[in-house]
This record gives C-alpha cells, structure tokens and sequence, in this order.
C-alpha cells in the first residue's frame, strides 16, 4: 500500500484552539486526518505491545509553536514513520496499527456507526445487497457477502473484494483490492461517486484452484460468471471457433466445461489495465499490461506504430517499488496535486547476468504492484506447503503474511525535475523473496 502524508491542514478544535493536521494519503486518496497527539497515541501503544527495539523512532515533541518550515520538517518525519510501521512485518499487520487506520478514516469522513445495506457486485452485474455496520472492516464485508451467497467458510479465502471504478465503454477498470485497515462502506462513500462499486472476485492467480471452487455449487456459479464476463469484455483471447464453442457451452448451461475451455484460453484469470505509458523496450511507448499467471504481460505499441507482445515473469523480478511524483508548482514548495504521477518499477533478470529497470506509468500502477505481491505470496504458500483456504492452519499461514509485506515498497517524492529511477536512493525498495530462490533452471 502507498501510504504518505502529502499535505498539512491547519484547522481549529471545538475550543477554537489552533492545530496542525496531517493527511493520510492512500494510494493517493486521502484516507484520514489525524493529529500529532493521535499518531503519538499509535506510537506509545506499538511501543507497548511490541517493545522499544521494534518501532521506529517517532518524531519529538517540540516545547514551542512549530515555524511552517518545522512543520514541513515533521510532516517528512510522520510520512517516513507511517511507511516504515507499514511496510515491517509485524506491526504492518498489527490489529493496533490497522485499527487505528479503521477508526481514524471513519472519524475523518464523519459518518457514524450504524447499520446500513451495502450493494456488492458480482461479474455478472448482479447485485447482492447485504446489512453491515458501517464500521465494519473488509473481512466483515466479505464473509457478510459470501454467506449470503451460501458460499461454504472454507472458500470464503479464494475470493476477494475490489474497489472498481465505470468506465465510458461499459466496462470497468480496477482502483484497489480492498484492505484490512479500511472500512469498505467508509472508502466506497467518501468517494462520492456512482462510478465507484464494490465487486468480489476470486484473488488467486493459479488456475488449479478452480478444482477446488468448482466443487461447490456457488463457487462454480460465481467462477462460470466471472470466467463468462472476463470473455465478454475481450480480456480473454478468444478465436472464432473458441468463440462458438464457447456458445454453445453457456447455451447448454454447462458451467463447468465453459470454465475448463476457458483455462485453456490465453489471459484467462488475467487481470487487464487501462492503456497506460512504459519505458520499455524505449521510453514513451504506448502499453496495455495485463497481470496473471505469475507475470506481467505487455502488448506494446512502438513509436513505428507497430505492436510487441512480451512477458514478465514475477520470478525474475529482483524488487519493484511504486513512487509517486508530485511536481512543485510556482516555486512555493507546495505539490500541485493535479499532476501527481504514479510509476511502477521493477528490476528484472533480463538474462543471466543482466538485469534492467522496467517503468510503468500509470495511475493504476498501486494495483500492479498489489498483483504482483499477491502472486509472490501464492508463490510462496505453495512452497511452503501451505493452502489458501480459510480453515488452513495458522502456524502454516504467519510465516508467509509476515514475508509478503516485505516484498514491495513505496515512496512519496517532492520532485522539481527528474523522476527517473536513478535518483531514488537504496531505501526506496525492498527484494522479491521468490526471485532469491529461483535457480539456473528457471531462466
């Protein structure tokens, strides 16, 4: 997740007493705006549970009024401390940490704690109404939603609840899987726009755990209609004569069959992304990435008009990080956000012994990185042994949350001029574990 603190307010308490408030950027989005005083609370509290060698050093207190250029100075030094909680494996994963997040968005967006009916969508468009509380986290959300389809517990750890947004052409584009320190009724309201929804849809990426879904009735049924919609909106390639048995598979309502035709079919369980900008094989070329089957695929248009298919193997990824860009404007220092650009950059084994940086522009560039992650966590689950069913046992389950939050890192820069990814410093990104163990014969 890209967490920063781009900006201070200045607003006064109920008192009618002065006070700086820091806003917390998710993704680019606000997310919340808290005070000195309530992020000092988080500190003191990680500081209690996990003890003073663990949590990074907080920002001082200061006996005087801050000069706006020592506000600047702390809005730096929060950013840096809010990353560093989040990207450490253990108290990124905090309930102190994410809970925090939770109450601090709810208290931001002013809305109360009270039950109300949540719309979710299927792939199918159809909707499936259900009543939460407002305050209730992603996990909530997702097993109210899963139990009112009767989707069986155990299943419930294949499926995953997405911010979506409408696009012109009727179809729609990906904000973010939605996460454990937000409020999924909180997010979707505070966006203040019909063109946002909330979906479910399966979150792994290998295809063999369709198996153990299409066993069940409405697992099979939310599969067929995710594997139909995908075909539909031309993200899974399909010639003529896939096309017409296809058909007459859906005509026959012989969902299990439509699905294993489409496994066969390439992009099929792909995720695809807006057309968007990469470096790659020359700066400024035209790009649509799809994200599946452990890689990342590019269908690129070069500036001869001409276009290129390559792919991009998560396990040759040494690192990515995603950085956000925010130009100054009028030489005041302050980020004109209207031009903030988001990059995804991975280092990748272009060979044996070169490796090269790879950059995406894109405003769904979070959303790459949250695929890749999530590809090298099922990576790593297989190889540990591990499920990714919900009744899977803990001491399986621990080693490889705690691993995966160290797999991708992200930075918020004040640039004047160059974004490239020479000037980001050694801090700015964090290794693949899955590439670390990849040998001679996986090249």
């Amino acid at each position: 997740m890209h967490f920063s603190i781009p900006e201070t307010e200045s607003r006064s308490s109920e008192s009618g007493a002065q006070y700086v408030a820091y806003n917390i950027h998710v993704n680019g989005v606000l997310h919340c705006r808290v005070r000195y005083s309530q992020l000092l609370g988080l500190h003191e509290q990680l500081k209690k549970e996990y003890g003073n060698n663990v949590v990074p050093a907080f920002p001082p207190k200061k006996l005087f009024t801050l000069t706006p250029a020592e506000v600047e100075q702390r809005r730096e030094q929060l950013e840096k401390y809010m990353q560093a909680v989040r990207q450490d494996p253990v108290l990124g994963a905090s309930e102190s940490f994410n809970s925090f997040l939770r109450h601090s968005q709810q208290e931001t967006q002013q809305i109360p704690t009270e039950e109300v009916q949540l719309e979710v969508f299927l792939s199918n468009g159809q909707k499936v109404k259900v009543s939460i509380l407002t305050s209730d986290q992603t996990e909530d959300v997702l097993e109210a939603v899963t139990s009112k389809l009767d989707l069986p517990e155990d299943l419930v750890g294949y499926f995953s609840l997405y911010l979506i947004k409408d696009t012109s052409d009727g179809s729609f584009s990906f904000v973010r899987k939605l996460q454990e320190f937000e409020l999924p009724y909180v997010s979707l309201t505070s966006l203040r726009s019909r063109e946002y929804k909330i979906i479910l849809r399966k979150s792994y990426w290998d295809s063999s755990y369709d198996e153990d879904v299409m066993e069940n009735r409405v697992g099979l049924n939310l599969l067929y209609a995710q594997a139909v919609s995908d075909v539909e909106r031309g993200w899974v390639l399909v010639t003529k004569e896939q096309h017409r048995q296809l058909k007459s598979l859906q005509e026959k309502v012989s969902k299990k069959e439509f699905i294993q035709l489409a496994q066969t079919l390439k992009y099929y369980g792909y995720i695809k992304f807006e057309p968007c900008i990469t470096d790659f094989p020359e700066k400024g070329c035209h790009v649509i990435v799809s994200a599946g089957n452990n890689e990342l695929n590019f269908q690129v248009k070069l500036p001869n008009e001409q276009m290129k298919e390559g792919s991009f193997k998560v396990t040759r990824m040494r690192c990515w990080r995603v950085t956000s860009s925010m130009p100054f404007s009028n030489g005041s220092g302050s980020p004109n956000k209207t031009d903030v650009r988001l990059e995804l950059a991975f280092e990748y084994l272009m060979s044996k012994d070169r490796l090269q940086w790879i950059t995406i522009s894109s405003p769904q560039a979070i959303m790459m990185s949250i695929c890749l992650q999530s590809m090298v966590d099922e990576l790593m689950v297989k190889k540990s042994g591990g499920s990714i069913k919900k009744d899977s046992p803990d001491s399986s389950r621990e080693p490889i949350v705690k691993l995966s939050s160290k797999l991708s890192s992200v930075s918020l820069r004040g640039i004047s001029t160059s974004s490239s990814t020479g000037d980001m410093s050694a801090d700015d990104f964090h290794g693949n574990y899955a590439f670390e163990g990849i040998g001679d014969d996986d090249l």
